[in-house]
C-alpha cells in the first residue's frame, strides 16, 4: 500500500489537527495488501510513546463482539432470537423483550442501567446489573422505534455468559479475540494506553479523563484495541469469508443475516440504520458501510468495513481511534478513508476465463424468459443457475438458485431477489424446460397476460367461464 499513503496521512493529520486529538491512530485492511497503519499525535503515556502498538478504549465497537457472541449461540441451538430474554436469564423485569429486539435497539429499555452512573462512574456488577433491572424503565413500547440503549446489550452479555457457564469477558476472549488473532484486544488496559483527554472548547489545554471500569456493563463499551485490530475485526464483518474462512467464529451467511437492516436511526434522514447489534451506513450505488462507532470518557473510535462497490478489494476494513471524547472527525475519517481506498487504489481487475459450462439438466432454461410482463435472463456463472431483470443495472447482485436435496427440478433461490422462494422447473417430453414458476408466478419463453394468452396476438373478446387463452 504505497502509492495512495501520502492521500491517507494527509486525511489523517487534517483530522487530528482540526479535531484537536492528542492522539490519533488509523488503520486500513485489506484482502490484497498489507495492511496500513499511520498514528499523529501524542500518546500521553510517557512510558509507551505513541505508536501502532498503543492502545485506545473503543467503547460501543464492543457491542458488536457481544452481537457476534449471541449469534454464536443461536447458530450452535442455545437460543433463538424471537423468544423473550426471560426464557434464558431470569430477570425482574422487562423478561419480555425478544433477543432480536435487544439487537436492534428496538425494544425501549432505557439508555444506561439504574443510577447516575455517569456521576459516580460506578457500574453495576453482572449480578447487580441483572437484579436491579425492575428499578430501571422501558421507556418505549417493544417495537415501537430504535433507541439506543447501552442496558439492552449490556444484558445480552450477561445471558451469554450464563449459556456458556463463564464470564462475559472469558468467552469473548475465548470464543473471538483468539481465534481471530486480535491479539492486541484486552478488556482491561494494558501499559502501553493512550491517555484519554477532554480537549477545552477555547483554548489548547485538555484534562486527563478518569478510568471507567464498567463492570456488568463490560459488554456495551469496555475494550481496548489497537487500530490494526479494529480494522481487521471490521474486515471480518464485512468479507468473513476471507477474514475467517473455515468459520472458526461465525459463519458467513450469519453475517449476513446480521448486517440485514431492521431499523432506520432517524425516520426522517434514513441516513443509517441498525441489523442485529451492528450499525449500517448506505453510501449510495449498492455500498454500504458496516461497523460501529464507539465513545467513552477521553477516547472516540470507529471501526467500519465497506461492502460492495467498483473497486471494492474484499475485507475491506478501516479503523480511526482517537484519545479525545469530543473530536467528531474520528468518526468522519473513517468513512473517508474507506472511500479514498477504493477510489486510489482500487482493486485489480481480474480478468475473464472459461469455465466449465452448465450442466445438461439446465443448459435449456438459459436465456430469455417473461413473467408478469418483465423480461429476465437466466444464465449459469460460478458454478450457479443466476436470475436477474433484463434491465436491472449492472451493480445489483442477481438471484442465486440451489437445487433441492435430489430434486434437481425443484430449486430454491439462495439470495438476491425472491430470496426463499421455489422455482419449479417443466420440462417437455425431450427434456427441455419449457415452462417455470418462481414463486408461483409462471415464466415462459414469450411475452404473455395472467390468462397465458400471448402479448402479441392483441385484444381478444373475453367471456366469463372461457378458459384461459393459452389453454384454448
Amino acid at each position: 500500500m504505497n502509492a495512495p499513503t501520502p492521500r491517507y496521512e494527509r486525511a489523517a493529520r487534517r483530522a487530528q489537527s482540526d479535531g484537536r486529538i492528542p492522539a490519533l491512530s488509523v488503520a486500513l485492511h485489506r484482502a490484497d495488501r498489507e495492511p496500513w497503519v499511520f498514528t499523529v499525535g501524542e500518546s500521553g503515556n510517557t512510558a509507551h510513546p505513541l505508536g501502532p502498538d498503543t492502545r485506545f478504549r473503543i467503547g460501543s465497537v464492543t457491542k458488536t463482539f457481544t452481537a457476534v457472541l449471541v449469534l454464536q449461540a443461536r447458530d450452535e441451538g442455545l437460543l433463538d432470537l424471537d423468544q423473550p430474554v426471560n426464557a434464558y436469564l431470569d430477570l425482574p423485569a422487562h423478561g419480555d423483550a425478544t433477543l432480536r429486539r435487544l439487537l436492534s435497539h428496538t425494544a425501549g429499555f432505557q439508555r444506561e442501567p439504574h443510577g447516575d452512573v455517569w456521576d459516580t462512574l460506578i457500574a453495576p456488577d453482572a449480578a447487580q446489573l441483572v437484579e436491579e433491572l425492575d428499578r430501571a424503565e422501558r421507556v418505549l413500547p417493544n417495537a415501537r422505534r430504535f433507541h439506543y440503549s447501552n442496558l439492552g446489550l449490556a444484558v445480552l452479555g450477561q445471558l451469554v455468559a450464563k449459556l456458556r457457564g463463564g464470564t462475559w469477558e472469558q468467552i469473548v476472549a475465548e470464543r473471538i479475540l483468539v481465534p481471530l488473532g486480535l491479539n492486541a484486544t484486552t478488556v482491561e488496559a494494558p501499559p502501553q494506553s493512550a491517555v484519554g483527554y477532554l480537549v477545552d472548547a477555547y483554548s489548547d489545554a485538555a484534562r486527563p479523563e478518569p478510568p471507567v471500569p464498567l463492570g456488568g456493563v463490560a459488554p456495551a463499551a469496555q475494550l481496548w484495541s489497537t487500530a490494526a485490530d479494529m480494522a481487521k475485526w471490521a474486515a471480518f464483518l464485512t468479507s468473513p469469508e476471507l477474514v475467517d474462512p473455515d468459520g472458526r467464529v461465525l459463519k458467513a451467511t450469519t453475517l449476513d443475516e446480521m448486517r440485514w437492516p431492521l431499523t432506520t436511526t432517524d425516520e426522517a434522514l434514513w441516513g443509517a440504520g441498525f441489523g442485529l447489534g451492528l450499525i449500517l451506513v448506505p453510501e449510495g450505488r449498492r455500498v454500504m458501510h458496516v461497523g460501529h462507532d464507539g465513545a467513552m470518557p477521553g477516547f472516540l473510535a470507529g471501526v467500519y468495513g465497506r461492502r460492495g462497490g467498483e473497486g471494492n478489494p474484499g475485507a475491506l476494513g478501516c479503523a480511526v481511534l482517537g484519545s479525545s471524547g469530543t473530536a467528531g472527525q474520528v468518526n468522519e475519517l473513517v468513512h473517508e478513508l474507506l472511500r479514498l481506498a477504493v477510489e486510489l487504489d482500487p482493486a485489480e481487475i481480474r480478468p475473464w476465463r472459461i469455465a466449465a459450462p452448465a450442466p445438461k439438466s439446465y443448459r435449456s432454461v438459459l436465456g430469455r424468459w417473461w413473467s408478469e410482463g418483465s423480461e429476465f435472463i437466466f444464465a449459469w456463472h460460478d458454478g450457479q443457475l443466476q436470475a436477474r431483470l433484463a434491465e436491472a443495472p449492472a451493480d445489483r447482485p442477481p438471484a442465486v438458485f440451489a437445487a433441492l436435496p435430489e430434486q434437481e427440478d425443484v430449486l430454491r433461490t439462495v439470495s438476491g431477489r425472491e430470496s426463499g422462494e421455489l422455482l419449479r422447473l417443466t420440462r417437455d417430453e425431450h427434456g427441455e424446460v419449457v415452462r417455470m414458476h418462481w414463486a408461483t408466478y409462471r415464466f415462459r419463453r414469450f411475452q404473455d397476460g395472467f390468462d397465458g394468452g400471448p402479448a402479441s396476438s392483441g385484444p381478444e373478446p373475453y367471456r366469463a367461464g372461457d378458459p384461459p387463452a393459452g389453454r384454448r
